[in-house]
């Protein structure tokens, strides 16, 4: 049987892609501006041994499978025609086509880029402060000059806040860093904590837009090193400050507002009471907290997919919940929820704008990070697009107070953060 034939009988005869394969066959939608390509038997053989997203994203972050056109396109095309129904005996049959159980048997080894835990520096127990390091090196520790092709000159990594749908990448992510400040009510003089600072995005914003002394801490070296430099560029040096530290280990307190951007999903579900604890420990009474997450549509899925192409290629340990469980475990901790929103579509664009940064500076990206990483991110940005836009997974903020001894919170009867201010920057 060609391997034409087995696309077919696994996507439909109508699938809106075209698909070629190294022994000649063609299948699906001739002269699509979509095209997957199977170079050799080495990726069916990832195929047969991983069935599903896992062996596919093997084949291709290895180079044996090829996607040409838009991937994000490639992705949801691919989604909607694997809607054919077919029982395990037809499974078989296309396996035994395919070369039989022979496929099985000689083990394809993984692409480097992929993370196993039993490889020595993902061992130790599951989110030790050693482990969570390690693990967010894998992510973060990339290259600098990567994360600038790809993110664009805020150095976000986080969604952003589009305030109108022409909005540019850049004007949308400033308008994040600012609704933030405005939902924590920052005022010059303030003191701020950015838990899982990133680049020094919010840490930079708030100095320079509000004169609060603000110090952001990351478990990446290289985050630090180039969110200082950025600092002393902007000659904030006397209010800013970005640490390479565990928010664990932050020893001040009393700060007015604390910012969460991007960090839950590292803590562990079995770690977020603590966490949420810990923050509250840090923001004096009548202080904010702002965290700002994904999360899964509900609390019915598994925190972690252990065997998933995110956990394995791109964020080793990460947990996402429900935003439902994330408010009551602010609750818990202390704090009184004062507002929450949804903005998952938000992420869908930003998602978007990072896939075609990523795509314009392609041949710079493989020079600097190689083939197999460049596809990893490829693959990754566009599957997180999809999931973003058919709500597999959202983006949430929720903002809590520090309530006085008297109960009262400060804030005002009605928000007024959704009013812009006019900015410096």
């Amino acid at each position: 049987m060609a391997l034409a034939e087995v696309f077919e009988s696994f996507s439909g005869p109508d699938a809106p892609v075209e698909f070629v394969a190294y022994d000649g066959s063609r299948a699906g939608e001739a002269g699509s501006p979509v095209k997957i390509t199977v170079r050799s038997p080495a990726a069916v053989a990832y195929l047969a041994q991983a069935p599903g997203g896992l062996g596919l994203a093997r084949a291709y972050v290895a180079g044996h499978l090829d996607v040409d056109g838009d991937m994000y396109e490639v992705l949801s095309r691919m989604t909607k025609a694997q809607s054919v129904d077919m029982s395990v005996a037809d499974k078989l049959r296309l396996l035994q086509a395919l070369g039989g159980p022979k496929l099985l048997l000689h083990r394809m080894p993984p692409p480097p880029q992929e993370v196993r835990q039993h490889r020595r520096w993902l061992t130790g127990r599951l989110h030790s402060k050693s482990r969570d390091a390690r693990a967010i090196s894998h992510h973060y520790d990339v290259s600098n000059r990567f994360y600038e092709w790809v993110l664009g000159p805020t150095m976000a990594y986080t969604c952003a806040c589009y305030p109108s749908e022409d909005a540019t990448l850049e004007e949308a992510q400033v308008n994040k860093f600012d609704l933030v400040a405005r939902k924590l009510g920052l005022a010059e003089g303030m003191r701020l904590l950015d838990v899982g600072c990133g680049w020094g995005g919010m840490v930079i914003h708030a100095a320079r837009e509000y004169g609060v002394k603000a110090l952001g801490v990351t478990l990446s070296e290289q985050q630090a090193t180039w969110a200082q430099a950025a600092i002393e560029r902007e000659g904030l040096s006397g209010l800013a400050e970005v640490r390479h530290l565990d928010y664990r280990d932050v020893p001040e307190t009393g700060f007015d507002a604390v910012s969460s951007i991007g960090l839950t999903e590292h803590v562990g579900k079995q770690n977020l009471p603590a966490y949420f604890a810990s923050l509250f420990g840090k923001v004096k009474v009548g202080g904010r907290l702002l965290n700002h997450c994904i999360t899964r549509p509900d609390n019915l899925e598994p925190a972690i997919r252990k065997k998933g192409f995110i956990n394995r290629y791109v964020f080793p340990d990460g947990e996402l919940e429900g935003p439902g469980y994330l408010i009551s475990l602010m609750h818990d901790a202390g704090f009184e929820v004062r507002h929450e929103e949804n903005l998952r579509e938000h992420y869908a664009k930003t998602l978007a704008a990072w896939c075609a940064n990523l795509d314009a500076h392609w041949d710079e990206a493989v020079q600097e990070v190689g083939q197999g990483t460049a596809r990893v991110w490829r693959l990754y940005m566009a599957g997180s697009r999809l999931g973003f836009d058919r709500n597999h997974i959202e983006l949430h903020q929720v903002l809590g107070v520090r309530l006085r001894a008297d109960g009262t919170s400060g804030m005002p009867l009605r928000p007024g953060w959704e009013v812009p201010r006019v900015l410096t920057g």
